[in-house]
């Protein structure tokens, strides 16, 4: 036995190692290639899903973003509806209050019954004329544009001082009155249940359906009407000539001296127009840092036609250089809005009716003002209803006239500034004067649906006189008629270059064209769809411009009818 064991422990030790070992198999190598394999698609897979995690991340992300400004959108859209509604129900309110003030004065004297809230349908609000606390709700919304533009009377005509011919305002006494007398004044008079007997068949057959009228009493267009009084003589023609478009409320209208071209203003600009073509030739835009409406309440022409006057709710006057459409001059001085315009006759002076109580006369030279004429002189910064809304200076430059909401029309001395007239008969505010070509009659229309002619040839001659005195310069004047016709306030009232016819615009849509002589319309112009709230004639003649309510401005053709 230990020779054998002997014998295999001397094996090792005589071949130097271990044994050698057995060749791996094929199979051992091709495991170990799979799981290589597996090892690296495991990765592969380990990335894509990382990958995976940090997208879906992401996009949770951005979804929860847009949820929030969707939350966020949705908390605006509540507040913007309950702020709607408070509004809304704020509005419905102010309708009711406005609606029982109406009512406790006695209602619409259309017995259409209140205006809304917000005037009338497109228009501007209501103008603040009566102070803080704005107008009466009866009022209408758009003041009117300033007074008729009238030139002197044309070569031939004879109505300065010393003139031994009647004016048509004033035809002189009736042959059983002494010379000089005329019909006692009817300032206190009450205007009547109706119109005079000519003027009321008029009214009658503007109420009636327009296949109903006679073809001799009406002249028709494609959307307009003139009915002619039955009861005189008819004397005129009239013509459609433009339709001027606007994207407001069409607020004043006035023809350059030479009517070659027809200015208008409405919000935020004034236009200017050719009368022969239609054609709009400026725009005038008022830059201004008031956000909102701006309307251009009056415009007006210079003498010479070079420059226009514009006065607008932020109580500025501008002049326009028309040629450059910049401003040249910027009268400031009102505290508040301004409703209406008048150049002189030479064209150095201005004046300009407030909201604020009071007229301003500038010197357009300078710009300084000349005089600053109160309607309620101890009283111009109380709650007096005195506001301003028409001026107009008459042909010889010397007189100031003034319709005001308290009923009253005034007239000044522009020299002086001296108070000549406070002219009482109208039963409501007035809201537009104008001076005759004759500078002796004064046209004015109230809201009483109205027109009166005043007769101021006393008052012009104390003037021209040039009397210290002022018990004899003062108090002279006296209504010499009283003109019915219209069924609804009267807006705008305007003379023509001859003084032979007077029209008047009003919120009855209606545009009446009258013999100042008889106090009879020659006949009642339709066309407009809303209030007709200015009207100028042409100082060249021939030509009536229409601003109105409904966003347009029209150019009437009138002339007489040939025997």
């Amino acid at each position: 036995m230990s020779n054998i064991y002997n014998h295999r422990s001397l094996v090792p030790a005589a071949t130097g190692g271990p044994p050698a070992a057995a060749p791996p198999s094929a199979s051992t190598a091709r495991l170990n290639d799979l799981l290589d394999f597996v090892k690296h698609e495991f990765e592969v897979i380990g990335n894509d899903a990382t990958q995976f995690k940090n997208q879906r991340d992401e996009f949770e992300h951005r979804l929860s973003a847009q949820i929030s400004e969707v939350q966020v959108m949705q908390q605006h859209i509540m507040d913007l509806e309950n702020r709607h509604s408070s509004m809304a129900q704020q509005y419905e309110e102010e309708i009711k209050r406005l609606r029982a003030l109406l009512d406790a004065r006695g209602g619409a004297p259309d017995g259409s019954g209140p205006l809304p809230a917000g005037g009338e349908r497109g228009g501007p609000p209501p103008a603040p004329l009566g102070g803080a606390g704005g107008p009466p709700p009866h009022l209408p919304t758009a003041p009117p544009s300033g007074p008729a533009s009238i030139a002197p009377p044309p070569a031939g005509a004879s109505y300065g001082k010393g003139s031994s011919a009647p004016s048509p305002y004033h035809p002189g006494p009736p042959s059983h009155m002494p010379s000089g007398a005329y019909p006692p004044s009817r300032d206190a008079q009450s205007p009547g249940p109706g119109p005079a007997a000519g003027n009321a068949s008029l009214a009658n057959l503007s109420e009636m359906d327009p296949d109903e009228i006679p073809k001799d009493l009406k002249k028709e267009g494609s959307d307009w009407m003139a009915i002619f009084n039955p009861k005189v003589k008819r004397m005129l023609d009239v013509n459609l000539v433009h339709t001027l478009m606007h994207e407001s409320v069409v607020c004043c209208v006035r023809f350059s001296p030479d009517g070659k071209y027809l200015a208008t203003g409405c919000n935020r600009s004034a236009q200017i127009y050719d009368t022969k073509t239609g054609a709009k030739t400026c725009v005038l835009t008022e830059q201004t840092n008031k956000r909102g409406d701006l309307y251009i309440r009056s415009v007006c022409f210079s003498p010479d036609g070079q420059f226009l006057a514009t006065g607008a709710e932020d109580r500025q006057i501008r002049i326009w250089d028309i040629a450059k459409k910049k401003v040249k001059h910027v009268f400031a001085g009102h505290k508040q809005e301004i409703y209406s315009l008048d150049f002189s006759r030479d064209g150095r002076i201005i004046a300009s009716g407030s909201g604020d109580k009071s007229v301003r006369i500038w010197d357009v030279g300078s710009g300084k003002c000349l005089h600053v004429l109160y309607t309620s002189p101890n009283l111009e910064h109380g709650p007096s209803e005195a506001g301003v809304t028409s001026v107009s200076i008459s042909a010889d430059n010397r007189l100031v006239a003034a319709g005001a909401l308290d009923t009253l029309v005034r007239v000044w001395d522009a020299k002086t500034g001296q108070q000549l007239e406070k002219l009482k008969g109208h039963k409501d505010s007035i809201y537009s004067v104008a001076f005759a070509p004759d500078g002796k009659s004064l046209v004015s229309g109230s809201l009483d649906r109205t027109l009166k002619i005043w007769d101021l040839t006393a008052t012009a001659r104390a003037v021209e006189s040039h009397s210290t005195d002022d018990e004899d310069r003062t108090s002279k004047a006296t209504c010499a008629s009283t003109l019915l016709g219209h069924k609804d306030y009267v807006l705008s009232v305007s003379c023509s270059p001859d003084g032979h016819w007077v029209a008047s615009g009003s919120k009855d849509r209606g545009v009446q064209f009258w013999d100042p002589r008889s106090g009879q319309a020659q006949f009642v112009l339709s066309g407009h769809k809303n209030s007709v709230i200015a009207i100028n004639l042409s100082p060249a003649g021939n030509l009536l411009a229409t601003g109105s309510g409904d966003f347009n401005a029209r150019i009437w053709a009138y002339d007489r009818v040939s025997e």
